[in-house]
């Protein structure tokens, strides 16, 4: 039986991993065994920092929503409580976008939650 070798599938996945490592810097770039480490790392923190990505634009848009609503006379727990007493489903990132770029509309929405709020509390 023949003896098989992996010459043309080693030479594309080295090629591949190569690729993969073309911005990094000095021996990450030139070393296979190096480099296919670095790509390792840099795969991993891509997907992690994907994951937190989302987490910062939702921690930035309760500080833009905080912010507006403190402006009206309300704070970001009272708000969101109220418009879920007054059943206003609106996420926190069409929430925040409306704070930044139609202030009188979110006015409307505070003094929704804070009419709420008050029938609730007597």
């Amino acid at each position: 039986m023949p003896r098989v070798r992996s010459r043309v599938q080693t030479r594309r996945r080295h090629k591949k991993v190569m690729l993969y490592t073309k911005g990094h810097r000095g021996k990450r770039r030139t070393n296979f065994k190096v480099a296919h480490q670095s790509m390792m790392h840099a795969l991993r923190y891509s997907t992690d920092h994907r994951r937190e990505r989302r987490r910062d634009f939702r921690r930035l848009w309760i500080v833009r929503i905080n912010a507006a609503a403190r402006a009206n006379g309300l704070t970001y727990g009272r708000l969101i409580h109220g418009l879920s007493l007054t059943d206003i489903n609106l996420d926190r990132k069409s929430l925040a976008e409306l704070a930044v770029s139609d202030p009188e509309a979110f006015t409307l929405i505070c003094e929704n939650a804070s009419h709420a709020l008050q029938t609730s509390a007597a």
